[in-house]
């Protein structure tokens, strides 16, 4: 294995390099800007039993967990084996050791524990955007069932209580954090950690991925005592880093615990909705492998200005920049001028903006690769929606829907990356949302197929007054991930 560069969702770079016995993360930009990464951390990352192939063999012991239990299903001691790529249940590892940087240049983290779970979270993110392992599950009851018809398991990895984690209380404080899980829901007997209830701690894919990770990732403040150019320099310098006292991408959505009450509008009773991000707010970044690029999402804006945008890029050469010099609703006129747009959308109003920002249940999004404009979108609560009337029950307090305008060409062959990334945003957005919708018009077939590729179901057709309209659904517990 290789040195592989990791791009963080709010632009930072790490490098991942293998050394002895594991992998050495090192931050990238710990001089360029502010930051709160120490130098580097070491993990230790092995492969017990099995043989390294993705299949889950709980025959062997030591590795897979049983569906029941927190323990492994043989207390036989495991074997080691070099990690080359995940498997599906067989993998463990745990953070080694930290280098920090000089107390004289970056102020020591107010809180340890939050700096340990932002690097166990890096450290997750790298893993699980690794090669995925076959999902099949091979046990001694499925042993001569063909590969297609095998039981299929959840993508894990085992957290050790090892190394820097086994610092005192921290695994049950990283476990209550939700970063990590336990098949072990019993308070135990034990009157410390160190006892085998919190030795066996995991995360699936599908748990990671409907974490939020703005809860992990923060900034350290440089030393200005120590600096000898002026404050913030060249730190302050990076574009998009916000000043003090500002508003980081997505903070607006950091708490979701809101107190379930309750209104009615139009006759529907729904719940009393937390406000949207702000106008112009860019509240969903991520990198996307398979593009090669930042994919960003931010609220429109009525502003007859270009909303100049302040987020991470990739290295690629800027393309279609052009389209950054518009406002939202310059690009609104020119995207249904395109007859692929208005043959679903209809023609351009000049209200049309003003009327999605004065929605109760929805707010305007605007998409972008790189900063480069390619759609606009709706993010709607179902209930309220014209949706929720005609599906009555089957609509939950907080399913979210989507409406979908791909104005650029040049964009069109990306939609499980953006798509994937709206469910990704939901989810994570409020754990009480448990499902996605969509319903596309009947005769928009090519999109109907990338639905249903992203994981969304038909449930059922229906008849609008503007439109005959399939409905379908992606379900939480069904979602591993984004497309990567």
């Amino acid at each position: 294995m290789g040195p592989q560069v990791i791009h963080l969702p709010d632009g930072q770079n790490i490098t991942v390099t293998p050394v002895f016995a594991g992998l050495f993360f090192k931050s990238n930009d710990l001089s360029t800007h502010q930051n709160a990464f120490p130098i580097g951390w070491t993990i230790v990352i092995h492969t017990e039993d099995g043989d390294g192939d993705g299949d889950s063999d709980g025959s062997n012991g030591g590795g897979a967990l049983d569906a029941g239990s927190s323990t492994p299903k043989d207390e036989a001691k495991p074997h080691l084996h070099s990690f080359t790529k995940p498997t599906l249940q067989h993998d463990s590892l745990f953070i080694s050791s930290i280098s920090n940087p000089s107390s004289q240049d970056f102020k020591p983290a107010a809180s340890p524990t939050r700096q340990v779970a932002m690097m166990l979270w890096v450290t997750l993110y790298w893993y699980f955007h690794q090669p995925a392992p076959p999902t099949t599950l091979v046990t001694e009851s499925s042993k001569l069932t063909p590969e297609a018809g095998r039981p299929r398991g959840d993508w894990r990895v085992r957290v050790k209580r090892d190394g820097v984690l086994r610092g005192r209380n921290l695994i049950p404080k990283l476990e209550r954090m939700g970063l990590i899980s336990s098949l072990d829901s019993a308070v135990g007997t034990a009157l410390e950690d160190s006892d085998e209830t919190w030795a066996h701690m995991f995360v699936s894919q599908k748990m990671f991925w409907q974490t939020p990770g703005r809860l992990f990732l923060f900034t350290l403040q440089p030393n200005y005592k120590n600096t000898r150019s002026y404050p913030g320099s060249p730190a302050g310098s990076r574009p998009g880093s916000p000043a003090v006292g500002e508003q980081t991408l997505g903070q607006s959505q950091l708490y979701i615990s809101h107190v379930s009450d309750y209104t009615v509008t139009d006759q529907v009773r729904h719940p009393v909705r937390p406000k949207p991000p702000r106008m112009g707010e860019v509240f969903y970044t991520r990198f996307v492998p398979s593009v090669g690029q930042y994919l960003s999402l931010r609220v429109a804006s009525l502003s007859p200005k270009p909303v100049p945008y302040m987020g991470p890029v990739s290295q690629k050469p800027p393309q279609h920049a052009h389209l950054g010099g518009l406002s939202d609703t310059g690009l609104l006129e020119l995207w249904h001028a395109n007859p692929r747009v208005s043959a679903f959308w209809g023609k351009f109003v000049p209200d049309f903006l003003i009327s999605a920002m004065k929605s109760r249940h929805s707010f305007p999004v605007i998409g972008m690769w790189d900063g480069v404009p390619f759609g606009y979108f709706e993010l709607y609560w179902v209930k309220e929606d014209i949706l929720g009337r005609y599906i009555g029950r089957e609509a939950d307090d907080w399913d979210r829907g989507c409406h979908v305008l791909i104005g650029e060409e040049w964009a069109r062959g990306r939609v499980q990356s953006w798509l994937t990334s709206l469910v990704h945003w939901a989810l994570c957005a409020d754990n009480r949302t448990m499902s996605v919708c969509l319903e596309p018009r009947v005769d928009n077939a090519r999109f109907i197929q990338h639905v249903e590729y992203a994981g969304f179901t038909k449930e059922m057709e229906i008849a609008f007054p503007h439109k005959q309209a399939w409905f379908g659904r992606l379900r939480r517990e069904t979602w591993n991930g984004p497309a990567l």
